[in-house]
């Protein structure tokens, strides 16, 4: 399993940041963009999507991993 992937706020748009980093992935004019991309690193990493809001807080989670234990997904 790999590192989970947030997408954050930045100066000039969104980026998308493996956790732990201090680097980002990939930046985007865009939330959806940088949602977008981080989903498929999660994919690929089988890890777990975290979008943070304008805030900083967290305001969705999606997991991409095998989770033996997995919560029942009301979303989709």
């Amino acid at each position: 399993m790999g590192k989970n992937q947030h997408v954050v706020k930045t100066d000039e748009g969104w980026g998308v940041r493996g956790e732990g980093n201090s680097r980002l992935t990939s930046e985007h004019r865009t939330k959806n963009a940088a949602e977008n991309a981080g989903r498929q690193i999660a994919k690929h990493q089988q890890s777990e999507l975290v979008i943070h809001g304008r805030d900083g807080k967290i305001q969705d989670k999606d997991s991409f991993g095998k989770d033996p234990c997995p919560p029942k997904d009301r979303k989709h």
